[in-house]
């Protein structure tokens, strides 16, 4: 009976799961641009640089703890439910590639919370065209969860994934072109 009545919530736990999983990129997205303009906070005036670093360290915290990691957990509950409700999809190709990318994703949702820590501190080791090009790695993310979810064939998901790489790559050339035109402005 039970799993009659959680069916029938089948599309609700999905709808939540879409919405969560976009909360989350959300907040990714914004929280490593901030990362990039805190490693510029040193271009600017001397006076201003102790005041934008506690800013951005404030705006930081506040996406990761209020944002990020709350749709992160939503979105697993409700993976999860949707899971439980149709088990039958844990035999699929398509959902163990997926379920391995959320998990390369939630480290990477972690590792975001260690470069807040380091620039919290003043340590971090990347700089401003490194966070760009990190910032661009959920958008690979991204596309292949959403490409995986919807194709479901993994020998079409391999062409696709061949083509997200080549998008990822055209990202990192034009954040070199972007870098090298900022640079002779």
């Amino acid at each position: 009976m039970l799993i009659i009545i959680m069916t029938s919530f089948y599309i609700y736990f999905k709808a939540f799961h879409i919405i969560g999983f976009v909360t989350w990129f959300a907040g990714l997205f914004y929280l490593v641009r901030m990362f990039v303009y805190h490693a510029e906070v040193d271009q600017k005036p001397e006076q201003l640089r102790a005041d934008w670093r506690a800013q951005f360290t404030l705006m930081q915290w506040r996406v990761f703890k209020i944002i990020a990691t709350p749709a992160m957990y939503f979105t697993w509950t409700f993976g999860l439910l949707m899971l439980f409700t149709n088990p039958a999809v844990l035999e699929q190709t398509w959902i163990k590639v997926k379920l391995v990318l959320l998990l390369v994703l939630v480290g990477y949702h972690f590792f975001c919370k260690k470069v807040i820590v380091n620039q919290e501190k003043g340590i971090s080791k990347l700089n401003s065209f490194q966070f760009r090009l990190l910032n661009e790695l959920p958008t690979l993310f991204l596309v292949a969860i959403v490409l995986l979810a919807v194709v479901r064939d993994f020998i079409s998901f391999l062409y696709l994934f061949g083509g997200i790489l080549a998008f990822g790559f055209s990202l990192y050339l034009f954040a070199k072109q972007y870098k090298k035109k900022r640079e002779n402005s």
